[in-house]
């Protein structure tokens, strides 16, 4: 029964680490990266922060649409085209790239350190 001393542990740190990691099938972009794929015209930009993040700093191209607001406007966007998602640091984009991906979406893209890392 000492192992259940270690195993519980264990258990919490590979379950902390797994929602920290990017999910299957999602490709993972830098800003640098993401300069170049501004130009294409069959890519969707999602931009999850809060509307008054958005109003205060965004890129021009990106839609907004809050993490906590995505699941319910999906219907909004294309599961043939890419759909590449950015937030501030990387977190709420890595959040909605899973969504995405569990809701089907097939191209999904996540921004590396969102607009913190855009300049």
């Amino acid at each position: 029964m000492e192992y259940l001393n270690y195993i519980i542990p264990i258990l919490f740190v590979l379950f902390f680490i797994s929602k920290l990691m990017p999910p299957k099938g999602v490709r993972q972009m830098s800003t640098a990266e993401l300069k170049q794929e501004l130009s294409k015209k069959d890519v969707q930009l999602i931009d999850v922060r809060t509307p008054g993040e958005y109003k205060s700093n965004h890129i021009k191209k990106f839609k907004n649409i809050p993490l906590h607001e995505l699941s319910n406007k999906t219907n909004q966007l294309s599961k043939e085209k890419e759909v590449i998602v950015i937030c501030q640091s990387g977190m709420r984009s890595n959040k909605a790239t899973k969504m995405l991906k569990k809701l089907g979406f097939e191209k999904v893209t996540n921004v590396k350190g969102g607009m913190s890392a855009w300049h």
